[in-house]
């Protein structure tokens, strides 16, 4: 019985000696695994007087133990394992090694894994939560060394605006929100720094590109009216010269985005002040367009049917006050029923009205005068049709 014992241990020995020669790269766990099960079942098979012997205790110890580490270095080669956890599981096991493609199993069981089975675990999971961490900030970045903002012309003067398409405020708050969640990940310590960067670049972009486009929304429609309409200008000749410094400064700032377009870069210059820049802008545009309304507001105070057209269609009512044809446009939103007026030719005067539906005339009683301010003269003409339905009703 004991030269049986003795054969077997030396078998197991023998065999488990081969395998720490072996890289531990190319190790083939499940075969080692197989192997191990087989020894065990053969140990379980020898004499029962055998198993309070020492040797038969230490082999199944050993096997055990074995098959503990066996697991482990499966773990271990997970590739998300990098040096750093190396460099950890040397402090776990408080033995130091190096990795490289000539280390064998020895080195492997030598740490005795089997004891740290649970700090294996620990470390590969930890490995994996920051590989998965590494490949989505490697994704971040590809996606906005890439990214750059849209082009616009803008109609009336040719200068190109920016354009934000919705993919890349819908990639931009996605990222955001991945990058909250890394920091809120018992995972993110090695890549809290490059987290933090990526967090405080987008924060800047998100922050710069909601101010930009309201910024650039106002200009595009206060632009054509304090630059484009000398009636503006003379009327609010303040806020015209405010608007141009507007106009001046946004210009300057627009030529500065489309010299680099990228939304990172161009968002996050070293030095820059951009977004206090913009608040300052959209502050004095908000007064601009404050001036404008109650101007606006005074001008359907005096004639209240401008109420029922829109701003853009009273500014050009505005504009063209002095030119009834070009006024007489926007009759059919001031009058339910009115289409026209017919203005005698080389005059400002106007003889009557014409209807919306089927071009009925309909002739002042007297001529009514469209000169002067609009608010004014269309006063007149409303008076007019008052008067010129009453004398006809009268008359029918």
């Amino acid at each position: 019985l004991v030269k049986v014992m003795w054969d077997f241990a030396i078998s197991i020995e023998s065999t488990i000696n081969d395998w720490k020669k072996t890289p531990w790269k190319k190790i083939d766990i499940e075969a080692m695994d197989q192997e191990c099960k087989k020894f065990g079942r053969e140990l379980r098979g020898l004499d029962p007087t055998m198993r309070t012997w020492d040797p038969f205790i230490f082999m199944e110890a050993s096997l055990k133990n074995l098959m503990t580490s066996l697991r482990a270095v499966t773990e271990l080669q997970n590739p998300a394992i990098r040096d750093r956890h190396w460099v950890e599981l040397m402090q776990t096991t408080q033995v130091k090694f190096s990795m490289d493609d000539s280390t064998t199993l020895k080195y492997l069981i030598d740490l005795n894994l089997h004891e740290y089975e649970e700090e294996v675990k620990s470390i590969v999971e930890k490995s994996v939560k920051e590989m998965n961490m590494e490949k989505q900030l490697r994704d971040i970045a590809a996606a906005w060394a890439g990214m750059e903002f849209g082009v616009e012309v803008h109609e009336r003067t040719g200068i190109k605006l920016l354009k934000a398409s919705e993919e890349m405020i819908e990639i931009l708050e996605d990222h955001q929100a991945q990058l909250q969640n890394m920091t809120s990940s018992k995972y993110v310590a090695f890549f809290l720094q490059e987290v933090s960067s990526w967090q405080q670049k987008l924060s800047n972009a998100d922050q710069i590109i909601g101010s930009w486009f309201e910024v650039q929304r106002k200009w595009q429609y206060l632009e054509s009216i304090f630059i484009g309409s000398e009636d503006i200008r003379s009327q609010l000749p303040e806020d015209s010269k405010r608007f141009d410094y507007i106009d001046r400064e946004f210009r300057a700032l627009l030529a500065q985005m489309n010299s680099d377009r990228n939304v990172v870069r161009s968002t996050n210059r070293s030095g820059s002040k951009l977004y206090d820049h913009l608040e300052i802008l959209l502050k004095m545009l908000l007064l601009c367009e404050k001036a404008l309304n109650d101007y606006l507001e005074t001008k359907r105070l005096s004639y209240p049917r401008f109420y029922f057209v829109s701003s853009a269609d009273l500014l050009d009512i505005l504009s063209n006050g002095n030119n009834p044809a070009m006024v007489s446009r926007h009759l059919t939103k001031l009058y339910d029923s009115v289409g026209k007026l017919n203005l005698i030719a080389g005059t400002r005067q106007a003889a009557g009205m014409i209807a919306k539906e089927l071009e009925e005339y309909v002739a002042f009683i007297q001529n009514c005068d469209c000169s002067g301010k609009v608010e004014v003269w269309l006063n007149r003409v409303t008076d007019k049709m008052r008067e010129t339905l009453r004398d006809q009703l009268k008359r029918s």
